[in-house]
């Protein structure tokens, strides 16, 4: 079904991108001396991670991208945008990057970033997160489809999307790339692609061996489906009356936790839910995009499982103060949902790629003089390019990044390597994440263990699942660097 006119797709949907500081991930994201090393720009699959979802926004056809970042955050993220080697990843993007101050210490919820940036917003917005990983049989396109038809249809204000969690591997820590988003209970109307229900942190403290139900959401949807199988995508597809409703709640901070829950308690709350139809009612009539009637339930329908709707005329009112006048309770302002069985994050979506991963010895000679000829790397490995692995090393399931030396003798085991690392000889590594810019000192063990970047590991040292910042590091004299450093390339703040 073909729902574009030409040209139409290049101003139906603006795309916004939230690259926040990215605190869940400490202390890979901590500071390298001056030099701020964004969440965005962390690699999965030896590619940012911001490539991913601005890959994914292109292929829908959206081509106006708002991205949003801490003010530290802006050179970093601006110079990859706008490198050649991004440029022709997604050449049809216009990317605008807008700064939103905040620190670490005091994180800005979404509901307060989109009101600040509102009057940038002029028609309806998609909203990703930077370290989304869309799953291969995912398309926006789909989304934007399924928002289409039923904001035509039932004036659904957010499309949502949920993904189905995984298993943990053996071995692997639950909190080794920090929290990739957490399963939480909802229920949703499968005919209807309805969200219902979602168990807030409120809801847990309140109860936290049961999950609590109203009747009326019982009534209204007998056959509604309940699973803690499924985490946010935090992928929505709104509706610009959203942010109207916004300024009218200016308490809301969590997009999730307050804005859908409140819609999803409204709708099958009749009376309370008026105010919040009343709220967006008002909102829709004030749209300067809102071109339809918005529809009002019938009064002789309320113990009908599936009441009867009819249109009401667009009334638009002299001023918006006049909010007291909409005496009908609107029909329910749907949050459509998406149930998706597969979906990755972090190390999680480092493994799915391994999976899928053939490596070969490079082809240039520069690159091929690089890698020993005693080195052992298996083919579910990933290494960067201008990287020399030593004699004897022995590389498996892991991404190893650019400009990194791996010495002689040593053996890496299901890591992750960011750029310009250095592993002296002899140094053992297994389900470890480093940091750039990383040493780690001659015949030094790590297990499970995650590093900011600059962290230097001493000779001989063993460690096991910890998280090492530099400010813990005492500095002192580190031996075992010398035979591998010379022969490390690259600058500082090369990417």
């Amino acid at each position: 079904m073909d729902f574009e006119e030409p040209n139409a797709k290049l101003h139906e949907f603006l795309a916004i991108v939230l690259a926040g500081f990215g605190n869940g991930l400490s202390p890979l994201t901590g500071d390298h001396g001056d030099e701020p090393c964004p969440k965005a720009l962390l690699l999965v699959a030896n590619r940012p991670m911001i490539d991913f979802p601005l890959t994914w926004i292109e292929q829908s056809g959206i081509t106006e991208v708002l991205l949003i970042c801490p003010t530290a955050h802006r050179s970093s993220i601006s110079h990859h945008i706008h490198s050649d080697t991004s440029s022709s990843s997604y050449p049809s993007l216009h990317v605008d990057v807008q700064t939103y101050d905040e620190s670490p210490d005091e994180p800005v919820g979404t509901c307060a970033v989109l009101k600040h940036f509102s009057n940038r917003i002029l028609r309806d917005f998609v909203i990703l997160p930077c370290d989304f990983i869309p799953p291969e049989d995912l398309s926006l396109t789909s989304m934007l489809n399924k928002y289409r038809i039923e904001s035509n249809v039932d004036v659904t204000v957010v499309t949502s999307c949920w993904l189905k969690t995984h298993g943990m591997d053996k071995g692997a820590t639950p909190d080794e790339w920090g929290p990739t988003g957490s399963s939480v209970p909802i229920i949703w109307d499968k005919k209807s692609g309805t969200l219902l229900h979602i168990d807030t942190p409120d809801d847990r403290d309140r109860n936290t061996d049961e999950l609590e139900l109203r009747m009326s959401l019982l009534s209204r949807y007998p056959v509604a489906s309940l699973s803690s199988q499924y985490i946010d995508s935090h992928v929505y597809v709104c509706n610009r009356s959203v942010l109207d409703v916004l300024h009218q709640k200016p308490t809301f901070d969590s997009f999730r936790e307050e804005f859908f829950h409140g819609y999803a308690k409204f709708n099958t709350r009749r009376q309370s839910k008026k105010n919040m139809d009343e709220a967006h009612g008002l909102a829709l009539r004030h749209s300067t995009l809102f071109g339809g009637s918005i529809p009002i339930e019938d009064s002789s329908s309320r113990v009908s499982a599936s009441p009867p709707f009819k249109p009401a005329p667009l009334s638009v009112p002299s001023s918006p103060a006049h909010t007291g006048v909409y005496n009908e309770p609107l029909a329910s302002l749907r949050i459509g949902i998406i149930i998706h069985d597969t979906g990755f994050a972090g190390t999680e979506a480092n493994r799915q790629f391994l999976s899928k991963s053939n490596y070969t010895l490079p082809i240039d000679p520069e690159n091929r003089a690089l890698i020993d000829a005693k080195s052992q790397i298996s083919s579910d490995s990933m290494i960067g390019s201008s990287t020399k692995i030593g004699e004897r090393a022995s590389i498996k399931r892991s991404v190893i990044g650019r400009h990194c030396v791996i010495g002689k003798m040593t053996r890496i085991v299901g890591c992750m390597l960011l750029d310009h690392c250095v592993i002296a000889d002899g140094a053992k590594l297994e389900g470890c994440i480093l940091g750039r810019y990383t040493r780690v000192g001659t015949k030094a063990e790590l297990v499970r263990t995650l590093t900011q970047a600059g962290y230097e590991v001493d000779t001989g040292a063993t460690i096991r699942n910890e998280k090492l910042e530099v400010s813990d590091w005492t500095v002192g004299p580190h031996q075992g660097f010398e035979e591998v450093s010379s022969s490390s390339s690259g600058e500082p703040g090369e990417e």
